[in-house]
């Protein structure tokens, strides 16, 4: 590999939460190719419109050094290819792993001798040397650290965060050899003012990745199982955990519903591979089993407290507020709100949702309904607060109950409202 120079091409693969942000910093400083399948995507990133709501119109356009294209053949001008492609489970809670294998199988058709893929998507330890090489080698014909390199810098991107971006959270860099990993780290201190660290090996690269929100899974995990047995026995878990909280120690995880593309799905990668060399990961699963199930618990809350009040539950009139998996941000994936709707549908409640951050196709492909624009006064029969946008709290607590019928439970989720101004509290 040469030195690092202003001449040397990158090409981002992928455009979404994390390739975007990514692809525009490094192109402050040097020539970026942005590609992506979506000819949709192509088309409103050439038009400056980020459908994602993370990048703004003028700063996109604003970048030259970019070009955004669906061509394959425009891939061949790089020198670096850096893949940010999704990496989610399937229905059965295993990697998926098919958008990686396209993103690796179009980068082996173009690469040249002495070229360099980084990969940012998140994956299991060892599933880049292991997986992805040898698709580099098979369709190139090119040999794996002799005429093509690789590297690992696990994306750090968190969805609606404008205050941690790309250029001010801490990388992790490593490389196939030593030399690969200097030149992949003095790349990311081109555009991360922060700092990096540089972990010995791809494999530690990919193992820290999935165990930092591993790690938080499992500490909201408790903290959500601990909410299910102080609502038995009748004790708010908000004041348990301010009180709690007074002692400097106390690590500060809330309960709520667990979802999006890294914390519902990451611990899923770290045990496919634990019981692939025949571990049992007891303690993770334990704590994926019971943030899967927080949504059953969430509709049960609900609805018991609306039999409580002498609501009927059959044909009840129900708004869903907050469909995206977390405040602030556009991102629906893997919601854990979906679980929640699931189980008022079997109940037979009549749901509206509303989400002002959300795309109104993306609801609709996935509940198969389009989601309200307007709110309507004296409609509901109840109202469950899902996720904590900005928006709702500036509404206030007496508008969002005036939303409602006169007998009528709203579940605060999020704690957006004191406890004496709703029914309800996670």
């Amino acid at each position: 590999m040469s030195k690092l120079n202003k001449n040397t091409k990158l090409a981002v693969i992928g455009l979404g939460y994390v390739g975007l942000p990514l692809a525009l910093e490094f192109a402050k400083k040097r020539a970026v190719v942005g590609f992506d399948i979506k000819e949709e995507r192509i088309k409103e990133l050439k038009s400056g419109l980020d459908k994602n709501l993370e990048i703004n119109e003028k700063e996109i356009q604003s970048i030259k050094q970019i070009f955004f294209t669906n061509n394959e053949e425009d891939l061949k001008s790089a020198n670096i290819f850096i893949v940010t492609v999704p990496t989610p489970i399937d229905d059965f809670k295993k990697p998926d792993l098919k958008p990686l294998f396209k993103a690796t199988e179009i980068i082996g058709k173009v690469i040249k001798k002495n070229d360099l893929i980084i990969y940012e998507s998140t994956v299991y330890p060892g599933c880049i040397e292991e997986q992805c090489v040898p698709l580099l080698e098979k369709i190139s014909g090119y040999q794996f650290n002799r005429d093509f390199f690789c590297g690992y810098s696990p994306e750090r991107i968190n969805p609606g965060d404008k205050d941690h971006t790309v250029s001010n959270i801490k990388k992790i860099t490593s490389g196939s050899t030593p030399e690969i990993a200097k030149f992949v780290d003095d790349l990311y201190n081109e555009i991360v003012i922060v700092g990096t660290h540089k972990a010995p090996s791809i494999k530690v690269a990919e193992a820290a990745k999935v165990i930092e929100n591993t790690q938080r899974d499992l500490n909201i995990a408790l903290i959500n199982e601990l909410s299910i047995f102080f609502s038995k026995i009748n004790i708010d878990t908000q004041a348990v955990l301010e009180a709690a909280g007074s002692k400097w120690n106390f690590l500060n995880f809330k309960p709520g519903l667990v979802g999006g593309h890294c914390i519902g799905v990451d611990p899923y990668y770290l045990t496919h591979k634990a019981e692939s060399i025949g571990y049992e990961p007891k303690i993770i699963l334990a704590g994926r089993e019971i943030n899967d199930n927080m949504g059953k618990f969430v509709s049960n809350q609900l609805i018991e407290t609306m039999k409580k009040k002498r609501i009927e539950i059959f044909g009840s009139k129900i708004l869903i507020m907050g469909l995206t998996f977390k405040e602030n941000c556009a991102d629906t994936r893997n919601s854990g709100v979906k679980n929640v709707i699931k189980e008022l549908n079997i109940k037979n409640c009549k749901l509206d949702l509303y989400d002002p951050w959300a795309d109104p196709e993306d609801i609709k492909k996935i509940y198969g309904i389009s989601p309200i624009s307007e709110l309507q006064e004296n409609t509901y029969d109840g109202i469950l607060i899902a996720v904590a946008h900005d928006k709702f709290k500036s509404l206030g607590i007496k508008t969002i109950s005036n939303l409602c019928k006169k007998n009528h439970v709203i579940y605060d989720l999020k704690y957006l409202f004191p406890l004496s101004k709703v029914d309800l509290r996670l």
